[in-house]
Formats: C-alpha cells, sequence, structure tokens
C-alpha cells in the first residue's frame, strides 16, 4: 500500500529561535516572512493581540502557501494586563527591566496552524508565569551588554545568561517561552495530518 506524501510544512517566521525550536521535531520546513502588523490595537490585551497576531502571519503565509501547513506564533510580555513587546533597543530594554524587576510577568505565547487547502485551522496559547529577581540596575545593564535581547519580548533570552534574572518560571508547554510551544504545535500538527513519527520524519 502505498503512503500519501505529506504536506509541506511552512513556519511563518523570521524568528531564529523558533525555526531552531521547530528543527527539534525532526520535519523538514521552509521559513517564510508573514508581513503582518503587528501594532496592538486601542485596548487589546495582551492575550488577544499574541492570539490575533499568531493567527494572521500563519493566515498571511497560508495565503501565499495555500497547499501547505503554516505554522504562526507570537508572544507577548504581559505585565499586570499591559503587553512588552520587543524592546529593539538598549534604552526601551533597560526600561522593561526595571519595570519587571521584582514582578511575576507573564509571557503569553500564541500559535496557529493553517491549511488552506483542506479549511485547517487551530490555534492555541500557552501562558507562561515568570517570576523576575529584583534586579539591581548594575545587573541590568551587565546582562543587556552581555546578551542584547532586543529582538526577545521582555528583554531576556530564558535559554541562555536570562535564566540567572529569574527566580521561578511555570508552565506546562517548556519551550513556549523560547518563542514556540512544541507541545501544542505538534498537537496540531497531528490534526492537521502531519505524520510527526513516520520513517520518513
Amino acid at each position: 500500500m502505498q503512503s500519501t506524501p505529506q504536506r509541506k510544512l511552512v513556519l511563518g517566521s523570521t524568528s531564529v529561535y523558533r525555526r531552531e525550536l521547530l528543527e527539534r521535531i525532526r520535519l523538514p520546513f521552509s521559513v517564510a516572512a508573514p508581513h503582518v502588523d503587528e501594532t496592538p490595537q486601542p485596548g487589546e490585551t495582551p492575550v488577544a493581540l499574541a492570539r490575533r497576531l499568531a493567527l494572521a502571519k500563519a493566515r498571511a503565509v497560508a495565503e501565499v502557501h495555500p497547499d501547505c501547513i503554516v505554522i504562526g506564533s507570537d508572544q507577548v510580555a504581559d505585565l499586570h494586563g499591559q503587553p512588552l513587546g520587543k524592546p529593539g533597543t538598549h534604552e526601551r530594554a533597560i526600561a522593561q527591566l526595571q519595570a519587571m524587576r521584582g514582578q511575576t510577568v507573564i509571557f503569553q505565547t500564541a500559535v496557529a496552524v493553517v491549511c488552506l487547502a483542506t479549511g485547517f485551522v487551530q490555534e492555541d496559547l500557552a501562558a507562561v508565569k515568570v517570576q523576575f529577581r529584583d534586579l539591581s540596575d548594575t545587573e541590568i545593564e551587565h546582562y543587556l551588554q552581555a546578551e542584547k535581547p532586543y529582538d526577545c519580548a521582555g528583554s531576556a533570552k530564558s535559554e541562555g545568561l536570562g535564566i540567572s534574572l529569574l527566580d521561578a518560571i511555570d508552565n506546562d508547554d517548556p519551550t513556549a517561552l523560547v518563542g514556540l510551544p512544541l507541545i501544542r504545535t505538534c498537537r496540531m500538527l497531528r490534526a492537521a495530518g502531519l505524520d510527526l513519527l513516520s520513517t520518513g520524519a
């Protein structure tokens, strides 16, 4: 009996962190930039923002690759209901870390999987609670000079030296904080028809 070829997989993201995470499941995939405006809407909560952008990114790439299964993802740092995005600059990163020191920050990481050819659409969200230490200005400056995490929501890389800024992490999907919740992603890819443990994977 001849097996049906699997649909091609596309990661709708230019994030090197998400690409490295997706490589863990050993499925071939390509990468495409989603070209989505990430500006929050007036009054939009961090949860709503992350969910909307993840789905928008997946849909935008799926429009270009309608026969493929497309993953979109977005992460927003949630400080008492206020969204914190990527700082972009050293000064903004200082301000973010100063605001987060001694606080519990929830990193809202949404993921969406879309295939236009089959009409498949699913999305989910992993909320990761992160307790930041009461950091001194000197610690913040030394960390930022060492790691320069200006492309990371919340100005810290937990997979690197940023782990030293934290007191605790509470989540149910270990890779969510880095930028792509792989347990949820794998669940949706299986639902979309991909065999993650086939002999050809």
